[in-house]
Parts: C-alpha cells; structure tokens; sequence
C-alpha cells in the first residue's frame, strides 16, 4: 500500500509515458480486466506510444468488457500483449480514435480484423474493399461492414504503413466499395427499376480525385439512359429513384449512425436540376451553360458505381470542354473570385481556425493547382490528373511550377491534410476547424509525431505551413513566367514559352509578348537587382491581373523601375515594405493619371511604403507652410511658382495614390466601404492642395514685382466646386478675384496691380511644364466674360445691389475664402451673406426662375450623342439635380437654418434632413447618387487621364472604372445597371423636392 501523501511507482511511471491523468489510469489498471498485466512494461510502452494513452487504456477496457466470455477475453488480452503488430495497431486506433473504439466495443470481434495482414492488405483497393463489403445486405450491416474496413484503414494510417496519400486513396476505394454496395442494395430492392435503366455514378470532389478524408460529403453526379427498347422517361424516373434510395443507403442515421452523406449537388442546375441526366442531356448543359467553376469540378470526374461504360462516355464527352474552360472570358478572375468568396463566407470567429477554407488552407492549394491544370493541361495531357499532389508532381515536371516551390506546397499539404485527417478520426465528423481545446490539440500534435510540447510544436508547425501556403498561393501561378526568361541553374525545367503566353494569355494580358520582353528586361541578369525583382514579380503579376489593365501595370512598372533602377532604396522599399510593394501594383494598374504623375517624379514612389501615414493626405497649413517656403527660397517668380507646382504634382500623386488603394483595398486592409467617405477624402485634400498652390503663386507674384507689399489687398475667392471643398482630379478652379486699394493708391495703380497679378498667376500656372497645370476659371464674375477680372470690394457691393440676377445668388453659396487677405475675404463674405442667404428666404418668381433655369440647362447644355442617363453632370439624378435641390433649400431656408449656412452640399443635405425640410430617405437617396457621380468623374480621370462627365465607351477603361468602383471582372453592366437605378430613384426624390411635382 501506498504510504499517505505519496504517489505510487505505477503513477509516476503512468506520467511518464503521457497518460493527463494518472489517477483515472491506475483505476482502470487496477480493474478486473487489467489486473493481471498492470505491470506489464510492454502494454504501458505501447499506450504511451499512442495519440492519446488515456483514452487508448479507456477503449481497451471499454473492449475487454464487452467480449463476450472469458476466454475470449483472455484471447484478446494475450494477443494484445504477445502480437506487436496488433498491439501497435489496435491501441494506436483506440489511442486516436473515440468513434472507432466505440464501434469495437459495439462489435466485440472486429478487432481481429486487424490481427494480421497479409501483403495484399498493405494496400488494399477497391476489389479488396468490395470482399469486405459482401456480406451486407442492408443499410445496417453495410455500416457495420464499413466500419470494419475503416477500422484497417485507421490502424495503417497511425502506425504510419501508409502515408497521407495512401490513407486518401484507400479512403476513396471504400467509398467506391460502399457506393457500389448499396446501388446494389438499391437495386434488389426495386428490380423492375433496374431492367428499365442504366445508371452510373460518377464520383466528383475528393472521391473522384482519389483524395477522400476519414469523414467527407461524397460529391456524385448521375448519368442515365434507357436500355434498349424502353421509354427514356420512364427510365430516366427509374434511375433517379435507384440513385435516390443509393444516396439514403449511406446518409440516412440507423442504429449504426450513418457513413457519410451523398451530395448530388454538383449536377447541372444544382439543386434545381434534375438528379439524373442523360448523357446527351448533360453535355447540352454544359456546352450552352455551364459556368466556369463547374468545369473546374470536373476536373475530378471519375466513373465509379453502376454502368462504367457509361460513366467513361460521360468523362470522354466532356473531356474536351473542360480543357477549353481557359479560353473563357475571365476565366482565372472567376476562379480567383470564387476562391474569395469562400473566404468571405467563412464566419469571422472561424477564419483563423479553418483549416480547409482559410487563408493559407488546404483549398487555397487545390485552387492553385486546378487553375494551372486547366490553362496548361490543355496542351499537356500530363497534368491531367484529379488528384492534387499528382498534378502538383506534374506540374513541377513540366516546368510549370518551381521545383522548390513543389516541393514545398506539397510537404504543406501533407501536413494540413493529415492534421484533418486526425481532426476527424476522433469522432468521426465532419469538420474542418481546429479545436481550440489544449487537449484536443495535445492528441493530434503526438498523433503527428509532435512528443516533446504537442501543442505548441503543433501550432508551430500549422502556422508554418499555412505561411508557406499563402506565399505560394499566388507565387505558384506567376514565378515560371520570370523563369521562362530568367537564367536558371542547372537541372531547372523552364517554362516553355508558349506555355508562358498562354498562362499570360489567362491572366488577362493582351499583349503576351510584350509582357514577356518586360520581365525578360527585368528579371535576366545575375545581378543583385535582378534576383530581387524576381522575388517580388511573381506577387506584383498576380495584383497587375487583378486590375482591368494588367499590361499597362507590367509597362509602368518597369519604367518605374527602369527610373529607379540605380537607387538603393527602391528595390529595398519593395521587398522589405509589404504595403509599398501592393500599393504600388494597384496604383500602375489602375489607369493613366497616377502612374503619369508618378514617372514626373518617380522618387514618390516613397510614399507608398512610409507606415507613418505616407498616404494620409496633408492638410492646408502644412501645404501652404512648405509651399511658401519653397517660394521664399527660389529666384523669381517662374521658378518659384515651378517649386508649388511640383509639391502639387506630389500631392495629387499621394492623393490619388490613397483613393486607389482605398477603393480597391489591399490583402491586409479591405476596400474603403464608405463611399462618401472616399469623396470627401478626395474632394477637401485637392481643394486644399489648390488653395496652397494659389497662395504660394500669389506670393511668388508680389514678391516678383512688387517685394513684400502690393498696391492693393488682394484675395481669392473659391467658387463652385472649389469653394465646396469638393473639387475632382480633373476640375478648374473656379474663383472670383476681389481687391481694395491701400491708403493713399490711386484706384487706377490699384486696379492695374490686380490685374497683372490675376494675369501673372493664370500664366504661370499652366506654363508648359513636367508638372500638371492649374487652371483658373473666372467666368463666375459679375457679367461673366464681359466683365472685368478682378474687381474692387466696392465694385462688388454696388453690382450686387443694382445688378444682381438670381442665378449670381446661387453661384455665391459656394464661396469661400481660398487665398490672399483674410480680412478683406471676410469682409467679401459678410457682403454677399444678405444675397445667399435672403432674409425671410426667396420670393415666388426667384423660385420659378432657377426652376426655369434649370430646365433650360437640361436641355440645352447635354452634349449631343451624350447618353443622358449615364452622364454624371446633367444626367437624372446626377451632380445637378441633387446639388440644384440642395441649393434651393438653402436659398429658401438658409436665412432660418444656421446649418444650412455651407459651402458642403453633403453638409448641407445632412442639415436640411436635420431641419426636417426633406426626409430621410430621400436624403439617403440624394446623398448616394451624388457620391456616386462624384466617384464616376473621378475614376473616369483616374483611368483616362483626363477629365469626363460620361463613361468611357473602351471596354478595358469602362472596367477599370468599375473595378474602382468595386465591380469585378465581368461586371460592367451590373454596374451600369446600377447607376441608372441609383439615377432613377434620386431623380424621382428631385421632381418633388425640386419642381414640385
């Protein structure tokens, strides 16, 4: 006996060899059953050995006790101790196992099953498995039968007979096994229905590809036809009730549980298509219908049950189509897509414990490699193969995929696999998700082999693997194309060059060749530089061909490159910043403007990597700070008013650099949802950027003449857009010019001062130059072209008395001050409030004029052959029907409502809402269409170049606009579709709010 206090030999030894609770052990040793063998090192070695020694001790007991004499008992007992083989084997599955042990105890004499193997049971296959089968001859007995034969499946796959292929493969010939036998348990038990039809079952999925996990859905697709002399109908009815109770036969729960369920969901139409198909049928579908993911499908297409004659007629009929599935339009965006939206639907508690789906997961693999069988194995029957580490194993011999890489994705895959494969042994479920228990992780970490910290080896390793996944995910498609024309060592199988062209071809290049002359151009050599742009080609190619443009991103790219190429920190910013390198790849791809303001000055290329916010646009008093300084140091107003202009090329580079990147999103920060918030970001930092860039050219052009005084105080006033805070890439800057005389200058010096510099400024602000002009536009004066340009403070004040239409009074509630003398601005306001903002609001004949007005522009200023529903400007529901409405509120209720006192249309609707002068949903519907005009005009220039009110008519510019606007490949006229309907409804909003109808 044991002394008080003290822990027993067999308790410390219990420890020793794994058991968590040595306690609960020692009872179970102590017990009747074990009592003569407690001792035995040998059994206490073996349980140790196992996954899980507690619960291996649990499951033997648990068997001892349900022999059913004891002598049987004793014969198990003596086997477990004398037999090795059957010792390592048994424990080892009760060790891993809770379900299997359960079924043993259940089944006491299944254990002899594994007592020995002959050399034929090393690695049985599909006959072997159908001779386990026999015997049954209903849904019970088949799962009793099944578990026996996935109980010698277990028992090699843990004592390590077979690898994780191996298991996969055998897995996937019970599963034929098991579908054969219950078609033929279904066909018994309706013979009439069988003379009448044949069937065959094709195997899709992982049991096509010969890749089965322990518990799977088994995905089928049917195929029937009549047998001679029978009505198709009738037989086509007879067939899909076999193939109806076949799918019962193994999903349904008996006594026994169930195997596993049958999914028939693949077939064309899915759910809503019929369950069984005529051959003919079938390839009428897929001809004319068929989407792109369900050729992919098919790549696992295997006849395995039923008439295997007309399951090979169904695989070769089809054969042809899905090696032609790459030549469909967005091919390798809609396999991308669907990849992405699997992730998406993941739930977020999840993603990190998927195993399968995640990122970095088990699917991420087979889409890779499945993408590369479709495009290559067009021309290379070698890659033809449903099983994903063979065609990984093809694709490296053939020199479509890096040896290393290969080998690498392949040991992933393995693991992952097998961490699944013990994930669903233990109860035998179907799932893919980590558990997060440590002593689940604990019995599948020693189950792989992990001894000395099971669960922080096993994570280790997990997210080892997965980080390899995701880096080669994308890498596995684009690095042989850099091979294909890069120097190889020796022994390397180079991707062919037609292979490389139609791999470009797939990704949405349309001049292969060129793009291959530009990775020729940088990626040869054995330079330094060149083996570092082939680290970061293989990703940047993959974000070139997720925009609409991959061969302008691939050209800017390397002039970018070709600019920079002598610069030490380029490369080194793009390798080592993660964020510069993607940011990069969006900006080139993603139209003209960005990456032409970038080749001006490509050392901004700096921005896109600086983690200190470099893409956060700066606000005004920064801008005016350094513009001024700049303008301080320079010799003469040309250079200086150079200096303003390229800080203003910079800016707009960071800028629009930041609205693309926030539109398109990146791999560790989604697309910007709020839309509205992208416009005003926009719309206020280019606002603020021109105002800083007047303010500097209006001291660069006293200084020049005049030194630190002018004659006369001078200011600019922001009108329109400008003065909205809500100017776009391509809008002039709208203002008004306003001056008054110092004491003791004559009006006529004063005025001509004024003049010069309005005229000094409009020169040197689009003078010829590198750096992109500002126009100013002042036709929003009094008189408009006719009158002068600049005017006195008191000329304003006696016009706008005397003169004042009501059209002037609208166009004022966007002034603001943007430059020059603060005090004489103010004062420039504080004239013109009483006119925006009439006391008491505006009278009925001012109402009926800007709605005459108004109708007038509509008709008059449309540009002709302009669609008129998609123009942004003068469209329905476009920038001036909903900034016309909010402008009338203002005028009628801003004298009343102080927040409606703003240059900001948004602002200002928000406040009319707020005021209860228009509803919310209508707000809600006003506020979209405006933002999404604004969002078209500016993509439009994005992807132009230059300014546009429509959208473009050239295919790859109108999706590089929807792909800003988040639309992807393929989805222009949903896009399109939209606006009209975004259109529709505001315009419906402005017929009530503005001409009252």
């Amino acid at each position: 006996m044991t002394a008080p206090g003290r822990r027993s030999s067999t308790f410390s030894r219990l420890l020793r060899h794994g058991f968590t609770d040595p306690s609960a052990a020692e009872r179970l040793l102590d017990g009747p059953e074990l009592s003569g063998v407690r001792n035995d090192p040998v059994l206490l070695e073996a349980l140790g050995a196992t996954a899980d020694p507690d619960l291996a001790l649990h499951g033997l007991v648990r068997l001892l006790e349900a022999q059913p004499a004891p002598a049987a008992r004793r014969e198990l007992l003596d086997t477990v101790i004398a037999a090795k083989p059957l010792r390592d084997r048994l424990l080892g599955v009760l060790g891993a196992s809770a379900a299997l042990a359960e079924h043993l105890a259940r089944h006491a004499g299944d254990w002899q099953a594994l007592v020995m193997y002959e050399p034929r049971d090393l690695h049985p296959g599909v006959e072997e498995f159908e001779r386990g089968l026999a015997e049954a001859d209903d849904p019970v007995s088949l799962r009793v039968a099944y578990r026996r034969c996935l109980l010698s499946i277990a028992a090699r796959d843990v004592c390590g007979t077979t690898d994780i292929a191996e298991t996969a493969a055998e897995l996937a010939d019970l599963a034929t096994a098991t579908l054969r036998a219950a078609l033929a348990i279904a066909r018994a038990a309706a013979p009439d229905d069988a003379a009448l039809c044949r069937l065959a079952v094709i195997a899709m999925g992982k049991c096509g590809g010969h890749e089965l996990n322990y518990v799977s859905d088994v995905d089928v697709i049917f195929v029937g036809e009549a047998v001679e002399g029978a009505d198709e109908g009738k037989a086509l009815r007879s067939a899909t009730k076999l193939a109806s109770h076949m799918m019962r036969i193994c999903s349904e729960t008996t006594v026994e549980g169930s195997i596993w369920p049958v999914d028939a969901n693949l077939r064309p139409e899915g759910r809503n298509g019929p369950l069984v198909r005529t051959l003919a049928s079938h390839l009428a579908y897929y001809q004319r219908w068929a989407k792109t993911w369900e050729f992919q499908a098919l790549l696992k297409a295997r006849p395995v049950a039923g008439d295997i004659e007309l399951g090979e007629e169904y695989v070769s009929a089809l054969e042809p189509l899905v090696w032609k599935a790459a030549e469909r339009e967005n091919f390798v965006a809609d396999v991308q897509k669907m990849r992405r939206r699997v992730v998406e639907n993941i739930p977020v508690a999840e993603v990190e414990r998927e195993l399968k789906l995640g990122p970095g997961g088990l699917r991420d693999v087979e889409f890779a490699v499945q993408l590369l069988q479709l495009v290559h194995g067009r021309a290379d029957a070698s890659l033809r193969s449903g099983t994903t580490l063979d065609a990984l194993q093809a694709l490296a011999a053939g020199g479509y995929v890096g040896r290393d890489d290969a080998v690498q994705l392949d040991d992933a895959y393995r693991f992952l696999r097998s961490m699944e494969h013990r994930i669903q042994l233990y109860r035998l479920r179907r799932t893919h998700l980590v558990p997060e228990d440590d002593a689940d992780q604990r019995r599948i970490g020693r189950s792989l082999g992990l001894r000395t910290d099971p669960v922080a080896e096993l994570n280790r390793e997990w997210k080892r693997h997965t980080s390899v996944v995701r880096r080669l995910h994308e890498k596995l498609f684009y690095r042989p194309l850099l091979d294909a024309v890069a120097q190889l060592a020796s022994g390397e199988t180079r991707l062919r060059p037609e292979a490389a062209r139609e791999r470009l071809v797939a990704l949405g290049y349309v001049d292969p060749a060129a793009a291959l002359r530009h990775l020729e151009a940088l990626a040869s050599g054995v330079t330094r530089k060149a083996a570092i742009q082939r680290t970061l080609l293989p990703v940047l190619l993959g974000w070139f061909a997720d925009s609409a443009d991959p061969d302008a991103g691939l050209l800017n790219f390397r002039k970018v490159s070709d600019a920079l190429g002598k610069t030490p920190w380029y490369l080194r910013l793009l390798r080592d910043e993660g964020a510069a390198a993607e940011n990069l790849a969006r900006v080139l791809s993603a139209g003209r403007l960005a990456p032409d303001l970038l080749m001006r000055a490509p050392e901004a290329v700096a921005l896109l990597g600086d983690s200190d916010g470099g893409l956060e646009p700066r606000g005004r008093a920064a801008l005016e700070q350094e513009i001024l300084a700049g303008v301080s140091r320079a010799d003469g107003a040309t250079q200086a008013v150079t200096a303003a202009r390229g800080v203003r090329r910079r800016e707009l580079f960071r800028i629009t650099a930041a609205d693309i990147v926030g539109s398109y999103g990146t791999e560790a920060q989604p697309a910007v949802a709020d839309q509205g918030a992208l416009v005003d970001r926009v719309g206020g930092a280019v606002s603020d950027l021109n105002a800083a860039t007047l303010a500097g050219t209006l001291r660069a052009v006293v200084r020049d003449t005049w030194g630190d005084t002018l004659p006369t105080r001078f200011a600019v006033i922001g009108m329109g857009r400008f003065g909205g805070h809500e100017l776009g890439y391509g809008s002039d800057a709208d203002v008004l010019f306003v001056h008054e005389p110092r004491n003791g200058v004559p009006e006529q010096s004063a005025s001509e001062a004024a003049n010069k510099v309005v005229s000094e400024m409009r020169r040197l602000l689009r003078l010829p130059s590198a750096d992109p002009p500002l126009l100013i536009d002042a036709d929003l004066r009094p008189e408009g072209k006719s009158g002068p340009l600049v005017r006195t403070l008191k000329s304003y004040e006696a016009y706008y008395r005397r003169w004042s239409l009501v059209w002037e009074s609208q166009a004022l509630l966007r002034a603001e001050v943007v430059a020059g003398d603060e005090d004489l601005g103010r004062r420039f306001i504080e004239l013109i409030d009483p006119l925006r903002y009439p006391a008491e609001g505006l009278g009925d004949d001012a109402v009926r004029e800007i709605r005459r007005l108004k109708a007038r522009m509509e008709s008059e200023r449309l540009p002709r052959g302009a669609d008129p529903k998609l123009h942004t400007k003068l469209g329905p529901g476009g920038l001036s029907d909903v900034e016309w409405v909010v402008q009338l509120m203002q005028l009628r209720h801003g004298w009343a409502e102080p927040g409606l006192r703003t240059t900001r249309t948004r602002e200002a609707l928000a406040a009319a809402c707020a005021a209860g002068l228009i509803a919310g949903e209508d707000a809600e519907i006003l506020d979209e269409a405006w933002v999404l005009a604004t969002r078209v005009r500016n993509a439009v220039m994005l992807v132009r170049g230059r300014a546009g009110d429509t959208f473009p008519t050239d295919p790859r510019e109108l999706a590089a606009v929807g792909r800003y606007l988040g639309y992807g490949p393929g989805h222009v006229g949903d896009m399109l579709d939209d606006y009209r309907r975004t259109g529709r409804r505001a315009r419906a909003v402005v017929e009530t709010l503005f001409y009252g109808a």
